[in-house]
Parts: C-alpha cells; structure tokens; sequence
C-alpha cells in the first residue's frame, strides 16, 4: 500500500487519512513497525506524531501531526472536545427511537482482556445516534461520539441491542452475506461457495470537524468504503429503495 494513495489532505503541520481496514494505527508488539499506519508514515515522513487512533478494524478518517507543535495543539484540541468526530456504522437490527444518545460510563471488561464493559465506576461515555436508513435486518446509521473511549460506538450499540455488524467482540463474527439480503439468491454454477459482501467490522470514522493552528475551519471527509457500501446497495435494492443518502 502506498502512503499517498490514502491521503485526503495534507498541509506542513498535519496529513489525514482514510485508514484501510484491517491496519493498525500504531504497531502493538506482534507486529513490525511497517504494519502500522504509524510505521508507514515514520518511513515516508521520518518523523511523525499519533494524535488518536482508530480499531484494526474500523476504516476512515485518522489525522496525524507532523511537528511537536501541530501535535500538542491538535492533543489538546481531541482531549478538550473540540474535534466533532462522525461515524457511519451498519448495525444489527431496526433501531427504535431511530434519534438518540447513549450515556453508559465504559470500563476494561474485568475479566476478557482486550474488551470493554458498561460500568457506572468507568470513564464517562457518550454517544449520539440517528438512522439514516433502516432495512430491517440491518440499519446504517450516523453516530458522534463526544468522549473518545476505547470501544465506545462498538460498546453502546451493543447496550443498544443492536451491535455493529461483524463484530466479534460485541456481536456476532458472521460475515454479511448476498444470501441473507436476497431471497431468490443462488450461487452460481461454477462458484463452490460464496464469498461475502463484509467480512470485517462494518464501521467507518466519516468525518472530522475542527479548526486548525490558524483558526481556519475544517470539514474531512471519508465516503463509505465499497465494502460497506456493496451491503447497502443491496440492502436498497432489496428492500425496494434505491436513493442516495442525503447527508
């Protein structure tokens, strides 16, 4: 993968991205440095500075610093809350009410390492939610989340009921398949077996919203991945709708 082909933009104090799926953002210690989104821009950029972070799994928006100045600012600019972070997320189920906010307090699950629990001792946690379209098997919706807890959108739908599609840890691991969507599916006569529409976390950091150094005002954005965008366009279709979303 090369660095530029993910840029969105770039200016001598910060580069944001649109994160693959499936990459780290800063390598954990299994994995060599150019595993990493971090790693890869270490070697293209010599030096850089983690900002925050997104899952292995999760696809979309990450912005980096390029100086120590750019990233203290940019630190305290996510710390104190004044970076609106949006997300699209294909979730399990019909969302009802299809507005709302989830403010469940998360701690590290006490006992499955690498997890997280609701929990009134944790760090508060609050997340935003609204169904831009419900299919009835699956909703996409658009979520902000104000606090940046590890897990956070992945930990309230699940309070919700209604987890983020593909999710091992919260969910269910069960890719999304054609054949579940379509009812007059047949797989074809020379495929052994069908291949999913998504067989990773259905989850995608959409937009950032902040102003920079200079006080110029910023709105990233990282259109749905065609993974994602292959289940709701059959999701659509399916279900008798084909619109666009209006955002």
């Amino acid at each position: 993968m090369r660095i530029n082909d993910i840029i969105i933009k770039e200016t001598p104090d910060f580069v944001i991205l649109n994160k693959p799926a499936g990459m780290l953002t800063i390598p954990d210690r299994h994995d060599n440095q150019l595993s990493s989104l971090q790693g890869l821009l270490k070697k293209h950029y010599g030096e850089i500075f983690t900002v925050h972070r997104l899952d292995k799994d999760t696809s979309g928006i990450i912005l980096f610093a390029k100086n120590e100045a750019a990233h203290k600012y940019f630190s305290q600019l996510f710390e104190s809350r004044n970076v609106k972070k949006f997300y699209q997320g294909l979730v399990n189920g019909q969302l009802t009410p299809s507005t709302g906010t989830v403010e469940q307090a998360i701690i590290e699950h006490p006992v499955q390492k690498g997890k997280m629990a609701i929990n009134s001792k944790g760090k508060a946690a609050v997340t935003d939610y609204e169904v831009l379209e419900s299919f009835g098997l699956y909703s996409l919706v658009k979520l902000q989340i104000h606090t940046g807890r590890t897990h956070q959108i992945r930990v309230h739908m699940k309070y919700l009921g209604h987890p983020i599609a593909v999710d091992e840890l919260y969910g269910t691991e069960t890719p999304v398949f054609l054949s579940a969507i379509k009812k007059t599916y047949k797989l074809g006569k020379r495929t052994e077996e069908e291949r999913p529409l998504l067989k990773r976390l259905g989850l995608h950091a959409w937009q950032l919203h902040f102003a920079d150094q200079k006080g110029e005002q910023h709105i990233i954005e990282a259109p749905l991945p065609k993974d994602i965008q292959a289940v709701v366009t059959q999701l659509r279709k399916n279900s008798g709708r084909s619109t666009e979303l209006t955002l």
